[in-house]
Parts: structure tokens; sequence; C-alpha cells
């Protein structure tokens, strides 16, 4: 680990835990943007057209969480502690309170058990709308693995990059950067001649004032959709996955996506073929928390694959 310049500490709302947050977030061992060597979270982040890395380690149980927030290549002022903490408040919702949703679980058979085994998971969201809308984007019509993988390679490629002493890493790519990204660069990298185009050109439009994604936010649930869908590229899904992982709405469980339909189909022993309509019919039981299911089903097939533990090691969280 490079030495850092300055850190600070933040506590997030108990009960907190790093480790799955963090999981929730990168969703696939090799993801370069959301590192985790598994005490640690990395990422680089842009103020003031400057890179620098965050590193975030937690300390203290997840009932009484602490984190130590060190930064590299970035001198610690009141502005930069001000804009790291509002990053971190997205990408690990240290500020969110599950109170409500665990009373829920409690009396759910369906819920507790892996509630319980999950407590702790803050819903993340990804740094920016932009940010969700290429990852979307990219991970159309793909298995996540080879989304991940795509977006690993945009981000080397565009992602203004930062020398640290354990070598170069870089931030993901903001409109800015791919407003005149290449086509056929892109379609090198593995994205199709239409995903090159989506990319470049919601970029583009953003760069030039055409477009603003932080607008969306104002708007209701199926106002948002509607205008995400005028998009070249975007459908429902995307819409709904921006609105989750982008806009931080966890009462939307992106009913489109196949792998989370079986996810769910699963975990509810469900037969026949799932659709929009009947996955919404499924979860109609947990409404207001559709996005949380997904986030819990989503930790529960990571630790079906042997990636991350059930347990939670007190005495790495205490290092």
């Amino acid at each position: 680990m490079p030495p850092h310049t300055a850190s600070f500490a933040l506590e997030p709302a108990p009960p907190f835990r790093l480790d799955l947050t963090v999981w929730t977030l990168r969703r696939r061992l090799d993801n370069l943007f959301d590192r985790w060597d598994g005490k640690t979270y990395l990422r680089v982040l842009i103020e003031d057209d400057k890179p620098f890395e965050i590193a975030v380690m937690q300390l203290g149980e997840s009932k009484s969480p602490q984190l130590r927030v060190a930064l590299t290549g970035k001198t610690l002022t009141s502005k930069t502690k001000a804009f790291v903490t509002v990053a971190l408040e997205r990408l690990l919702g240290i500020k969110i309170d599950l109170q409500k949703f665990y009373r829920l679980s409690k009396k759910d058979q369906w819920l507790e058990p892996f509630v319980s085994q999950f407590q702790g998971m803050k819903p993340p969201r990804l740094l920016t709308p932009f940010e969700a809308l290429v990852n979307a984007i990219a991970c159309q019509q793909l298995t996540l693995t080879m989304g991940i993988r795509l977006l690993n390679r945009l981000t080397e490629a565009y992602g203004m990059a930062l020398k640290t002493e354990a070598g170069i890493v870089h931030a993901f790519p903001r409109p800015q950067d791919l407003a005149n990204a290449d086509i056929e660069d892109l379609r090198k990298m593995g994205f199709s001649y239409q995903k090159a185009r989506y990319l470049t050109n919601i970029s583009r439009f953003i760069v030039d004032g055409e477009l603003n994604l932080d607008t969306i936010a104002q708007l209701d649930d199926k106002e948002a959709v509607a205008r995400l869908c005028e998009l070249k590229g975007v459908g429902r899904w995307t819409a709904e996955y921006v609105l989750l992982r982008g806009l931080g709405r966890t009462h939307i469980f992106p009913a489109d996506d196949v792998g989370a339909r079986n996810n769910l189909q699963r975990w509810l022993d469900l037969s026949g073929t799932m659709t929009y309509d009947n996955t919404r019919e499924a979860l109609s039981r947990w409404d207001g928390y559709g996005g949380l299911v997904y986030f819990h089903l989503l930790l529960k097939s990571l630790t079906e694959k042997g990636w991350i533990g059930g347990g939670y090691v007190e005495d790495q969280a205490r290092v």
C-alpha cells in the first residue's frame, strides 16, 4: 500500500459492514475501478480535474463502526474532506438507516435468514448517474462478468490516470473523457458498434449541455424511466438500473434483469418462466424494498460462488 498524505474518520449509521457493502458495489472479483483487497476499499476520485486515491478501512465492529479514510496524492482541506464524504455517502451508503427494513425482515420467513446473514450491508450507489448509465449500457445483453471486463478496459483506456507506489490506477471515465472516443477503438475493446455510439453520443450531449442527468433525480419513477428511455440505447432495464444504482431508489427491482430474476426464482423456489410482470408480482409482498431484495440476492449469489464469507471477521475490522 502506498503512503498516504492525510486521513480522517467517518461514522456510518450502524450496523455497517464495509466488506459486504463494497462487494455489493463492485460485483465481480476483477473490478478495477472499485477495488478491494480484503480489508481496504480503494478508488480514484477527481476533484478540480486532478485525480487522487482514497483508501477506506473499517475500524470497530459493525454495531459501532468507524471508517478511516486515507488520501494519496491530495492535500486534505475542508473542501476535499467534504467532497470525499459526499462521494462515500453515495458509494458506501454510510448515512442510510435500514432499521425499518430489518424490523420487517424479522417477521418474514423469506427475508429473515439472508437479511440476518448480511446485516450491515448498505445499499451503494455508483458515483454519478452517468457512471450508472455507462455500467448499464456496457452490461446490456452480456453476462455481468463480461460487462465488468468491458468497463475495466474502458477505464484503463479513458479514465484519468494516477501514479502510485503500487502502480498506475485510473478513475472511472467522465463524460468529457468519452465524448470524443474513437468508435473503432471502442469496438476493439469489445463494445458493439451500437454501444460505442450510445456511449459517445450520451457523453457528447452531456458535455455540450444538451443533457443533464442530475435533473432526472427530480422526477418520479415513471417520468424518470420515460426520460431515460428517450436516449438511444436506453430501454426499460437500463432505466430501472440507473434509478436503483445511480439514483439510490432502493424500492426499484430491475425486473428485466435476467440474473436477478434467476436469483429471485431460486430463492423463492418458483416454477415456470419469469417475466417482468410475474417478477414484480412475486416482489409485491415487499413493496417499497425491491432494490434491497435485489442487493441481498446479489450478496447471496456472490457468497455461493465463494467470493465472500457469510461471517464477519471482527479482528479484521479492528486492523
